[in-house]
């Protein structure tokens, strides 16, 4: 059975396609053909059309777009030649490959159809504008371009170029189309709009917070003194907290001395009265120690009170509690109130706070620093003491010093005698 002239062509452009065009071409390749052809055949089987006009028809769907091969420029018009060199080589009639260059010639896309053939063909051409697979279709023109260095479109661009051909390049020429494809055009379109609101909101919005983030920066200085401020008393309470720790190492490490020193030294002192001053000397500098550590530590509250005059001149710190302690609540509220309507003050307080925190840091570690001096002297002068103390008799013997005392056990007198826990 031999091939009729539509299945011959199908052959002929897929077999030529495949071979010559570039694989940059990725919308106006077979695929679209395919297409073309399809929304061709669905119009010509919903209009008054005779199966002479049908083959034409069909015939410019298949061959409309070979002249891609070539390229870009002039495509139409090599495709006409292509075609027209295919049909005579088939012994097409003259009429019929006219009338299919003639219908290859409307699908440029600036050109006005002459009759119900080209209106056709043009139709079909650009059917993917009415229809659900738009915007795959569009996105793949749009990289086609870039790749054939036709032009390069950022999303927003692209979007306003579809818009642009939407609503003034193109239109629907035939009654089917019009009835059966408009609608979904106009729904595409819709959609290109609400995302190009959409984006233009967003850029906006970004413009605004871009200019106000700007302003910002440029006539508010106050986020750099916020950052000075925040910045500045949290290194004041860290600070306090290490003398805080310090103190209690030292407390800890000196109870502990003091408490094997009772526990130890002390009972061996009747028998041996030459560590009497070594163990004074240690345990006095143990103390001591202990009593500079607790008085580093020490809390001091304020009076706790204040009054509207002392907050109206600005003279009280409401960001210590030692100073409002002792205040009522709907006093405080008042006075935080008063304070928060003037920046100034606001800054004011927290300065002094930074000022008295720093002032109690200073005498932390000051009191911290004597105590780990007096800690060290008392190591030093006690080992000398004992050193000395030792040498002075030597006859002493540390081992018996430091060894605790024997628990006392139980004799029996009688080793015959047994005992129960029934006496």
């Amino acid at each position: 059975m031999s091939k009729s002239l539509i299945e011959e062509t199908e052959e002929f452009v897929f077999n030529l396609l495949k071979e010559n065009l570039r694989n940059t071409f990725i919308y106006h390749n077979y695929k679209h053909t395919e297409r073309v052809l399809k929304s061709t055949r669905e119009i010509i089987k919903n209009s008054d059309v005779s199966d002479k006009d049908a083959k034409i028809l069909e015939l410019s769907a298949l061959l409309h777009d070979v002249g891609y091969i070539k390229g870009y420029e002039n495509h139409e018009e090599e495709s006409v030649r292509i075609g027209t060199k295919f049909l005579k080589d088939k012994d097409v009639n003259e009429d019929i490959i006219d009338a299919v260059a003639d219908c290859i010639m409307a699908t440029k896309f600036d050109s006005e159809p002459a009759n119900q053939l080209e209106r056709i063909i043009k139709d079909a051409d650009s059917s993917h504008f009415g229809k659900e697979y738009f915007e795959e279709a569009s996105e793949f023109l749009r990289k086609e371009l870039e790749l054939e260095n036709r032009g390069i479109y950022s999303a927003p661009e692209w979007r306003n170029e579809n818009i642009k051909v939407l609503t003034q390049k193109h239109e629907f020429y035939t009654d089917y189309a019009l009835k059966n494809w408009q609608e979904q055009k106009s729904e595409n379109l819709t959609s290109l709009i609400k995302a190009k609101k959409k984006q233009k909101k967003k850029y906006r919005k970004e413009e605004i917070k871009a200019k106000y983030k700007a302003q910002y920066k440029n006539e508010s200085p106050q986020r750099g003194v916020q950052t000075f401020y925040r910045t500045a008393l949290r290194n004041h309470i860290k600070l306090s907290d290490i003398a805080d720790t310090k103190a209690n190492i030292l407390l800890s490490v000196n109870a502990i001395i003091i408490s094997v020193v009772l526990a130890n030294l002390i009972s061996k002192l009747d028998t041996n009265a030459y560590l009497t001053w070594p163990t004074v000397i240690f345990t006095v500098f143990s103390v001591i120690s202990m009593i500079m550590s607790i008085i580093a530590t020490r809390p001091n509250v304020t009076r706790g009170e204040f009054t509207k005059e002392d907050v109206k001149n600005q003279k009280v710190n409401l960001s210590f509690f030692g100073n409002f302690h002792k205040m009522e609540l709907d006093e405080f509220e008042w006075a935080i109130t008063e304070m928060l309507k003037d920046k100034d003050y606001i800054y004011k307080a927290l300065t002094k706070d930074l000022y008295f925190l720093g002032k109690v840091l200073e005498r932390k570690y000051r009191l911290l620093r004597v105590t780990y001096t007096v800690f060290m002297i008392g190591i030093i002068v006690s080992l000398i003491a004992f050193a000395v103390a030792v040498k002075n008799n030597p006859g002493a013997n540390l081992d018996t010093v430091l060894e605790p005392e024997p628990q006392a056990q139980l004799i029996n007198p009688n080793p015959n005698d047994t005992y129960s826990c029934f006496g």
